[in-house]
């Protein structure tokens, strides 16, 4: 602006030797700066229709992140008792697990157990068969006793010098 005064100055002749004067108070400097006035900066309006769509989509994409930040807070949620259920049906997978092994395991012992066992057609073969050799064992005591009865009164018998033969 001091460039553009000086060259308005020089072309009119007023400033052709040099004065102690400032510029700002020559008298072309004044009349210019009281014409001079403020600068405005004209905006550019912005219509009703534009303002509104610039709203609309404002607050539409507040509201699509307000619903995408609960949505992934509710994502998470579900995700952790997701997991959480996975986990208990893990722990009693293996629990049923160890049940089968050791229901298993009792199968196979009661299924060694069975074969090695005796039926009751063994048992009763068993029975009958000791009941014979008891019977044969009794018999045979009774015989034996019989004898032996009939030995002490030989014995008897010899002691009072009734017989003279001894049953052996």
């Amino acid at each position: 602006m001091a460039s553009s005064l000086l060259r308005f100055s020089a072309e009119r002749g007023v400033l052709r030797t040099r004065t102690s004067r400032f510029l700002s108070t020559s008298r072309i400097t004044l009349n210019e700066s009281t014409n001079l006035g403020a600068i405005h900066v004209q905006k550019k309006p912005i219509g009703g229709f534009r303002g509104g769509i610039v709203g609309f989509l404002f607050g539409f994409s507040l509201a699509s992140t307000f619903a995408a930040y609960h949505l992934l807070d509710e994502y998470q949620a579900a995700s952790a008792a997701l997991q959480t259920s996975v986990q208990e049906l893990q722990i009693s997978t293996e629990k049923v697990s160890a049940h089968v092994k050791r229901i298993e395991a009792v199968e196979k012992d009661l299924k060694a157990l069975a074969e090695k066992s005796a039926s009751k057609e063994d048992i009763s073969k068993v029975r009958a068969e000791a009941k014979k050799l008891y019977d044969g064992l009794h018999v045979e005591f009774l015989d034996l006793r019989s004898h032996v009865w009939g030995m002490q009164q030989d014995i008897h018998a010899l002691s009072k010098k009734e017989a003279t033969s001894i049953r052996i």
